[in-house]
């Protein structure tokens, strides 16, 4: 504790040396890039040092699985309820201060000695998570509007290549013997330093125009259109988090491996993920949603196959590396073929695509946490291929032309 004091004041002094204009040099798009980046960096903290935490609480797969949803628990009523609160805040002030406490939070609940507590101290931090994702989204679009070029994805690229930054440094301190406690702790300071270096300055951009300004409900209704999409993000945020929470435990358990291997084969997937939504727009816009969504779910299977059957750790890092990249588009896919249905007001659609789907991460924790310990850890992944083979049976919904060219090629 005496070192992370000392860190914690070198911090504030790093923060006052750092000029307020040093931030405001960045370009809008850029500061959208670096919020999804910081933020999945404080969040990838904790998942990669799952295994530690299971150990020293002494506890089997299923009872894990149930403490996570503590996690679900506060991200899905933070998607819910938290839009007017954060409104009324203001987005500079809630991101500055809400990726920072995330960190916290994490690192508060890595201390608890069982899996009740554990639950409890995890929804605050799933508190954060859901308001930090409904104001980097917003203004992601809101930013991509007034630019000539799409972003989005690219954003989401970099949330998976802060996610893979934040394994790849749990990798480090697992192979120097850093306690999780330690690690997290650890990183409240790193988070605060990165949010206010490239943060500082984060202005909200202009509310889009859209062709209607009635508010969503609470909770909006899906058609049975919007439940076809949620059908065909089902495997893809069904194995999303499997890879997040899973992964480590994985490589931990199935081989025995040396102890990185955990971290390592989560920022494999994260690294993967991120290349492929890098990238993807331009996929998408040649070749029509459909085939490129089935394209990626038969990646998704063959890596699935591969996690399932793997004999060794650098053949299951393989099969993670494919399920990464083949649940990598996905989600953006469905979102925009719900924003572009005239049915009914675009935000209700989306709302209703975000909140069914959604449930999957409360559900898949007790899930894949009783699969885990009844069935064996491979069977946490090989859960899935059923439900690709069913979201490959749905994305037709998704839409088999090509975009249209009314945008220039993003660029960084």
């Amino acid at each position: 504790m005496d070192t992370f004091s000392r860190l914690y004041k070198l911090v504030c002094l790093l923060l006052k040396a750092i000029p307020m204009s040093l931030s405001a040099r960045l370009q809008p798009h850029h500061r959208v890039f670096a919020a999804f980046a910081i933020y999945a960096f404080g969040l990838g903290q904790i998942f990669p040092r799952l295994p530690d935490i299971k150990f020293a609480m002494g506890i089997e797969e299923g009872a894990l699985g149930l403490a996570l949803m503590g996690i679900s628990v506060g991200t899905i009523t933070a998607l819910t309820l938290s839009t007017v609160l954060v409104t009324k805040i203001g987005h500079r002030i809630a991101i500055l201060a809400l990726v920072p406490a995330m960190a916290l939070f994490f690192a508060i609940a890595s201390f608890a000695s069982e899996p009740l507590a554990f639950f409890f101290l995890l929804i605050p931090a799933g508190l954060c998570i859901g308001a930090v994702e409904i104001i980097i989204n917003v203004e992601a679009d809101r930013v991509e509007a007034g630019m000539d070029r799409r972003i989005m994805s690219r954003a989401h690229a970099f949330w998976s290549l802060g996610f893979f930054g934040a394994a790849a440094y749990s990798a480090i301190m697992v192979k120097f013997g850093i306690t999780p406690q330690t690690q997290l702790m650890a990183s409240i300071p790193i988070c605060i330093l990165l949010t206010w270096l490239f943060l500082q300055a984060f202005q909200p951009a202009t509310i889009r125009a859209t062709g209607s300004h009635d508010k969503p409900p609470i909770v909006a209704k899906p058609t049975l259109a919007i439940m076809v999409l949620v059908g065909v993000t089902l495997s893809s945020m069904l194995l999303e988090g499997a890879s997040i929470d899973w992964t480590a435990i994985y490589m931990d358990s199935v081989f025995v491996a040396i102890p990185e291997m955990g971290a390592i084969g989560v920022a494999t997937a994260a690294l993967s993920q991120g290349m492929v939504r890098y990238f993807g727009d331009r996929f998408v816009d040649r070749f029509a949603p459909t085939p490129v969504a089935r394209g990626m779910q038969t990646v998704m299977a063959l890596g699935i196959i591969t996690v399932f059957f793997a004999p060794d750790p650098l053949t299951a890092l393989v099969g993670f590396a494919l399920i990464g990249a083949g649940n990598a588009m996905m989600f953006p896919l469905a979102m925009s073929a719900a924003a572009q249905r005239t049915d009914r007001p675009a935000a209700i659609n989306v709302a209703a695509l975000a909140q069914f789907s959604f449930v999957t991460f409360l559900l898949a924790p007790p899930l894949l946490g009783f699969i885990a310990e009844h069935f064996g850890l491979r069977w946490t992944f090989g859960i899935g291929l059923p439900l690709v083979v069913l979201s490959f049976a749905l994305s037709g919904a998704l839409g088999s032309k090509p975009a249209k060219h009314t945008t220039k090629a993003a660029c960084a």
